[in-house]
């Protein structure tokens, strides 16, 4: 197993050289790329030694104020470079050779097709030279790019084109300048011969913005939705922040080979292709609705993560947190703000609790870390979300609006903390929020023990909430948390709404004036990532679902009273359903006040990972089954309305994602009786777009209908050649659900149109089997476990950051029953034994075995 050493947040200290400025010149070849980096470096403190970092690289030479050194003036290691500097100001140049094209694990310069990519957040800069890589050493860079003009017309990097012109033997170069000092994890590079999709935007500052989206040859007409998607999140961020675009150029460029989504260079950010590339015949409307997204990701990043970035790697929730909370805002003021919410909700509790839960716990902002790739977490990322939407939610819209300029007021090109912008929201608003700083540094998921009580004789209601904040692997001791609840109060036709503020361990509030004992909808919008233990009737239960003016609320009710009968189907299979829940969601179907898409996201039952999250001790086979029986106990009570409900959406004029929405929702019960395999067929046959294609194909693979070879088959034979769709149909391969399913797993990694080394392409059919299909992935003999421990030995020599991904469904085998627990260890435990485990598995591995 690699030895890795393991970085502290406590240990941090500050920086005994800065870099002012860097020149870098590229010379492009595929094994053989040759990059001059000249540095301006002063020393900041007596140091004199100054360590480099570089992984990965042929150091040519090395000059210090115009001295060429020898090897007996530097120390080499595989890591790390080390020299004298006895000047207060230095001139530093470094000549290193990189091979872009056998660097399988995507992190620094490589190769994506035929392009020249590179990805350096958070520690790929050190695979493109020697560097200060840590995110608050800041410098402004000038970056010249040589290249054979024929094969790469477009050479790009950040900031704005300075100088271009020909040179000899048929090669060409192109100088960018980044006026902003920026850490080298911002830095891009993109060298390729794309089509280009341009436009225009203008500031309200006046300034003229050239708009440029670079995608692969014939994907030109797929890229317009990413620039208006683009065009849209530069206006909000203008109305909503006050933040405006600042330099001449906004580049987007679409790549196959991306291990991330996408990534926010400054002024030139690197995509994902999956994340750029749309139409309706080859993407959902998921996919229109998550590129829009990322595109506003990326763009809102470019001040809250550029213009202030992180302190140290440690801080990344700071920008990365934050960030996400926009883009979830912008999504909700471009969408159904309801629909979007339940969304977020529904992956926090199915995945980032599950990750609270696991040997990888870990806060928001971690104390320590061995390899950083790893804590590109949903923790940091959903659950540091959640930690401003909880300061949005006390502060109100106004002061937060008015925390978030004095953050930018103080620390505009700066590198700093977490505690630095909760400081700012605190001064901006008077708000006391130091209990709240606990968010940070406490890991795990709090739950709320919720009583209520109701005196007739005084009309007074008391609703007392106590908060338990367990003990996680590494980290025992816990400390009350400042949470704020929303609620909702319902008696006699009338809705109260208020803001509690839980900062003990255990409160009361009082309400009084009520002729009934109220109905609690508790916990409105989610207002705080936590569990609830309240015991509330089912009557109570669907009288929220029905009544609530909160409309997460009302989907929330619906969504308990699905797990309690699944929880009470684990216990006792026999378990016999009651005919309320079908009356309930009949009303909830019929009902004229809610949107289609709401009533899909109130059929959609718990994901398998969150129900697991809720046993004490995990057996599939029983949560499989539990599911199983309340969808087909729902189908059977519901198959009228599901019926009209989906004709209905299937006849209007014009499908929108919504009416799709709610006949997939539909067509996934409906399909549960057997005569209804022809209404896949049809759904497959008549779709209008992606979306319903997939939909039926789903439905298919779900229920291993007797025609879904053939669909199958249909829909490879006329999407082979476009690799973003055979992505999707890797993935519906992973959820198979016949016997035969490891047979075709086996012939399905053996095909030309696979490979490990295409991050997508190893997500979409592992990363589909392991977390969407329990059935077979748990299996009883092993199969499931050992198929992926195969395809991670794999990966772990080619891609270690995606097989630190794909393995996280057996780091939590200590939750399952004895028999798979075994089952699982024993995989861990051979991977633990491999003599070259990458740093980024060992962690991992570790953390799991313990």
């Amino acid at each position: 197993m690699t030895q890795s050493t393991t970085r502290y947040l406590a240990d941090y200290q500050t920086p005994d050289f800065h870099i002012d400025t860097v020149n870098l010149c590229f010379n492009l070849d595929d094994t053989k790329t040759r990059v001059v980096n000249e540095m301006a470096i002063e020393k900041v403190s007596d140091q004199s030694n100054i360590t480099l970092n570089g992984e990965h690289l042929s150091l040519l030479s090395i000059k210090v104020n115009g001295t060429t050194l020898t090897k007996d003036d530097y120390q080499l290691s595989d890591t790390e470079l080390v020299f004298a500097l006895t000047q207060q100001h230095n001139t530093v140049v470094i000549e290193t050779q990189i091979d872009p094209l056998n660097n399988t694990a995507l992190e620094g310069l490589f190769k994506s097709g035929d392009a020249f990519c590179t990805q350096c957040e958070a520690e790929g800069f050190r695979r493109i030279t020697y560097y200060l890589d840590r995110p608050d050493v800041m410098a402004t860079f000038t970056t010249k790019v040589i290249a054979a003009k024929e094969s790469f017309p477009q050479l790009l990097s950040n900031g704005n084109k300075i100088d271009s012109g020909d040179l000899e033997n048929g090669q060409h170069f192109v100088t960018w300048q980044d006026p902003f000092p920026k850490p080298c994890y911002l830095f891009a590079l993109v060298a390729g011969d794309f089509d280009l999709l341009t436009d225009s935007f203008t500031t309200l500052e006046g300034r003229n913005v050239a708009l440029e989206i670079f995608v692969d040859k014939g994907n030109l007409s797929k890229a317009h939705h990413a620039m208006t998607s683009l065009k849209k999140s530069m206006k909000w961020d203008e109305e909503v922040f006050g933040l405006a675009y600042d330099l001449d150029i906004y580049m987007i460029v679409a790549v196959d080979f991306f291990n991330m989504g996408a990534m926010e260079n400054k002024g030139l950010n690197v995509f994902n292709s999956k994340y750029v590339l749309a139409d309706e015949a080859t993407a959902t409307d998921t996919d229109y609705f998550n590129i829009e997204a990322v595109i506003a990701h990326e763009y809102f990043h470019n001040w809250t993560g550029n213009r202030v970035t992180c302190r140290d790697w440690f801080q990344l929730s700071l920008k990365e947190g934050l960030t996400v909370f926009r883009d979830q805002q912008f999504s909700a003021d471009m969408h159904s703000a309801a629909v979007t919410r339940i969304q977020n909700v529904r992956v926090l509790r199915a995945h980032q609790f599950a990750e609270d839960a696991s040997p990888m716990a870990h806060p928001i902002r971690p104390e320590k870390v061995m390899e950083m790739n790893n804590f590109y977490t949903l923790t940091v990322y959903e659950k540091g979300s959640e930690v401003i939407r909880m300061m949005y939610t006390l502060l109100g819209k106004e002061n937060f609006r008015k925390g978030i300029d004095l953050y930018f007021e103080r620390f505009d090109g700066m590198a700093v903390t977490c505690d630095d912008f909760v400081n700012a929201m605190a001064d901006a608003s008077n708000k006391d929020l130091s209990i709240f700083k606990r968010w940070y540094s406490q890991s795990g998921t709090p739950l709320l023990l919720v009583n209520e009580s109701f005196d007739p004789t005084t009309g007074e209601y008391a609703l007392t909430v106590e908060q338990k904040n367990m003990p996680t692997a590494q980290q025992q001791e816990k400390h009350a948390l400042h949470i704020p609840i929303k609620v909702e109060l319902l008696a006699g036709g009338v809705s109260q709404e208020h803001l509690l503020e839980l900062t003990e361990a255990k409160q009361t509030w009082h309400f009084s004036m009520f002729d009934e004992k109220p109905v609690t909808a508790f916990l409105g919008d989610f207002s705080a990532p936590v569990k609830v233990n309240f015991d509330q009737s089912d009557e109570e239960l669907i009288t929220v679902m029905q009544n609530a003016q909160n409309t997460f609320c009302q989907w929330d009710a619906g969504q308990k009273l699905f797990m309690r009968y699944i929880e009470r189907l684990i216990d006792t299979p026999d378990y016999i359903l009651p005919n309320e829940l079908i009356a309930a969601f009949e009303v909830m179907l019929t009902s004229n006040d809610l949107d289609d898409a709401l009533k899909a996201e109130q059929l959609t039952l718990p994901s398998f990972g969150e129900i697991a999250d809720n046993q004490q001790i995990i057996d599939p086979e029983k949560i499989i089954h539990a599911l199983k029986t309340l969808k087909l106990f729902l189908a059977n009570g519901l198959s009228n309305v599901l019926s009209r409900c989906y004709q209905a959406c299937q006849q209007t004029n014009t499908r929108t994602p919504q009416t799709r929405a709610l006949a997939s929702a539909c067509l996934s019960y409906l399909v549960l009786d057997t005569n209804n395999e022809q209404l896949v067929q049809n759904h497959y046959d008549n779709g209008q777009n992606m979306t319903e294609n997939l939909a039926a194909l789903t439905a298919a693979i779900n229920q291993s209908l007797e025609n879904t070879d053939a669909l199958m088959k249909d829909f490879e034979d006329k999407w082979l050649d476009t690799t973003l769709v055979m992505d999707k149909w890797f993935s519906l391969q992973g959820m198979q659900q016949g016997d035969d399913i490891f047979a075709n797993l086996e012939a399905l990694t053996k095909r030309d149109d696979f490979s490990l080394n295409n991050p997508n392409r190893a997500r979409s059919l592992i990363g589909s089997f392991s977390m969407n299909n329990p059935k077979h992935f748990h299996c009883a003999t092993g199969r499931g476990y050992e198929f992926l421990t195969t395809q991670l030995i794999a990966l772990n020599t080619i891609n270690p950051q995606v097989a630190a991904r794909l393995i996280t469904p057996l780091l939590a085998f200590k939750q399952y029953e004895e028999k798979r627990k075994a089952m699982m260890q024993s995989q861990l435990v051979k991977l633990s034994n491999l003599d070259n485990l990458s740093k980024d598995l060992t962690e991992k591995i570790n953390a799991a075995l313990g």
